[in-house]
C-alpha cells in the first residue's frame, strides 16, 4: 500500500528534512523565499508555488503536502508584496516568476538544497495560475504547470472595455487589497491590464504548451475567477488546439478552495506523480 502523505512525514535521520529561508534577486530586490525540502538525499523535483493577489492565501498547506510527496517546494514574494523592497506591478510579477523558476535549475541552488533541475513544474493560484500558465509558456524548462482558479487578464481587459462598470469596478476591488502591497494602485493595476490586452490572454499560450503536462482547477462558487468566465472557455480553447496532455476539474468551493484544500493538494500530487515524478 502506498503512504498517505497527509498522514506520514517520511523521516531520514541521516538526512532529514528542512525548510531554509531563501532568497532571490529580481528586479534589483531580494525575493524572499520558503523552501520545503524532502528528507533523503533526492535528487527532488521541484514546485514553484505562485501566490495571487495579494497573496492572503500563500498556500503553505500545499508545500507541506508536496514535501511530504517527495517534491520540494518552494514559496516566495513578489517585489512590492508583503515587505519585499521595490514596487508591485503585473509585470514584476511575471519577471519574478520567471526569474525564480529559472534561479532553482541554477547548479548553486539545485546542489545546496539536492533539487533536480529536470523536473521542475510551476503552480499557481488565481494571479498566480495565469504567471504559471504564462511562465511555462515562456521556458521549455518547466516539465509541468497548474493553474488554480486562474485569471485570465486577457479577458478581464476585454471586458473591461466594452464596459465601464466593470472596469470601475476592478479599480475599485483592487484598491481594496493593496495593504500589503507597495507602489500602486487600482487604477494603475487596470491600466497596466488594459495596456496588456491580449498579449495576456491565456487562451494564445496553447500553441506554446501544446506538448507540455497542464492542470487547469476551476472553482464552481468562485465569484472572482466565476468557472463560466475563466476556466471553461480555456479548457475549451486548449481541447481544441490542443493540447495534447491537458487536465482539467472543477470543484464546487470558493476562490481559496477553503473547504477543498485536501482535495486540491490530492489532485496536484496525482498529477504531478504521472508527469513529474520520473527523471526526465
Amino acid at each position: 500500500m502506498a503512504t498517505d502523505f497527509f498522514a506520514t512525514d517520511p523521516l531520514n535521520a541521516a538526512i532529514p528534512a528542512s525548510t531554509p529561508a531563501v532568497t532571490f534577486a529580481s528586479g534589483g530586490e531580494a525575493l524572499l523565499g520558503v523552501l520545503h525540502v524532502p528528507a533523503g538525499a533526492g535528487p527532488h523535483p521541484i514546485v514553484v508555488l505562485l501566490h495571487g493577489f495579494p497573496g492572503n492565501e500563500r498556500n503553505f498547506d500545499l508545500a507541506q503536502a508536496l514535501r511530504r510527496a517527495g517534491y520540494a517546494a518552494l514559496v516566495f514574494h513578489y517585489r512590492g508584496s508583503w515587505g519585499v523592497g521595490g514596487s508591485w506591478s503585473w509585470r514584476n510579477v511575471l519577471d519574478d516568476a520567471a526569474r525564480v523558476v529559472a534561479a532553482v535549475r541554477e547548479e548553486a541552488v539545485s546542489a545546496a538544497y539536492r533539487l533536480d533541475p529536470r523536473r521542475v513544474a510551476v503552480v499557481g493560484h488565481s494571479l498566480g495560475g495565469f504567471a504559471a500558465l504564462m511562465t511555462a509558456a515562456a521556458d521549455e524548462g518547466v516539465g509541468a504547470v497548474v493553474s488554480v482558479a486562474g485569471f485570465d487578464f486577457g479577458t478581464a481587459s476585454a471586458a473591461c472595455r466594452a464596459d465601464r462598470s466593470v472596469r470601475a469596478a476592478y479599480v475599485e476591488s483592487w484598491d481594496e487589497e493593496l495593504l500589503p502591497l507597495r507602489g500602486t494602485s487600482g487604477e494603475a493595476l487596470v491600466a497596466e491590464m488594459e495596456a496588456a490586452g491580449q498579449a495576456w490572454s491565456l487562451a494564445r499560450l496553447a500553441p506554446n504548451l501544446a506538448d507540455r503536462p497542464v492542470l487547469l482547477v476551476g472553482t464552481g462558487r468562485d465569484m472572482v475567477t466565476p468557472a463560466e468566465v475563466h476556466h471553461w472557455p480555456l479548457v475549451e480553447e486548449y481541447q481544441a488546439y490542443p493540447v495534447s496532455r491537458l487536465d482539467h476539474r472543477l470543484l464546487p468551493t470558493d476562490h481559496a478552495l477553503s473547504d477543498h484544500r485536501v482535495a486540491l493538494a490530492r489532485t496536484i500530487v496525482d498529477f504531478l506523480d504521472r508527469h513529474l515524478r520520473t527523471p526526465a
